[in-house]
């Protein structure tokens, strides 16, 4: 199954105050990766080609990144995913910039059922989160912070139940 999954969002700010956001990412204060609701962003090294981490399960390598601009992701293939997922920061106007997270890859054996019913849906979510961030860190509010449905709310209740508590923090949003 090929997965393409885009979240952008346009915010006030130039591309370099937005960039800045995403060179901090898996940082010792990282702006823009949702800590308090799901696994923090984790690398071997700080960020930059080569680093290998992830966030929860989910593993991945660095594999192109241009500071302020664009960061890669690999992912490693043992969660069944093949392919990357990337953050990028565009120009969109004057005293505006664009932050986007684009997914692009291949499900294999158990992660077609783990994508569809599962992963996508807090997949969204998460990114949607790190959007409000950026949003927070560039405007001081959100204007429409991402809200969980339901089937999030029971997702994230059954993952408590097999996930060690330092992994998945208390559901409250």
């Amino acid at each position: 199954m090929l997965i393409r999954n885009f979240h952008a969002r346009s915010l006030p700010g130039t591309p370099d105050q937005l960039g800045l956001l995403v060179d901090a990412l898996a940082g010792s204060d990282d702006p823009l990766w949702p800590v308090d609701h799901w696994p923090a962003m984790r690398f071997d090294r700080p960020l930059g080609v080569g680093a290998d981490g992830g966030h929860g399960s989910v593993r991945y390598t660095v594999v192109g990144y241009i500071p302020g601009e664009w960061i890669r992701f690999q992912f490693n293939g043992s969660g069944g995913l093949v392919g990357f997922h990337e953050v990028t920061v565009r120009p969109d106007g004057p005293d505006r910039a664009e932050l986007s997270h684009l997914l692009a890859a291949t499900a294999h054996g158990t992660a077609l059922l783990r994508w569809a019913l599962v992963m996508r849906w807090l997949h969204d979510v998460a990114i949607e989160e790190m959007l409000d961030r950026a949003e927070f860190a560039t405007v001081g509010m959100v204007r429409d912070p991402i809200r969980w449905s339901p089937h999030v709310r029971l997702l994230r209740r059954v993952m408590r139940r097999r996930t060690p508590a330092a992994c998945v923090s208390p559901v409250g949003v």
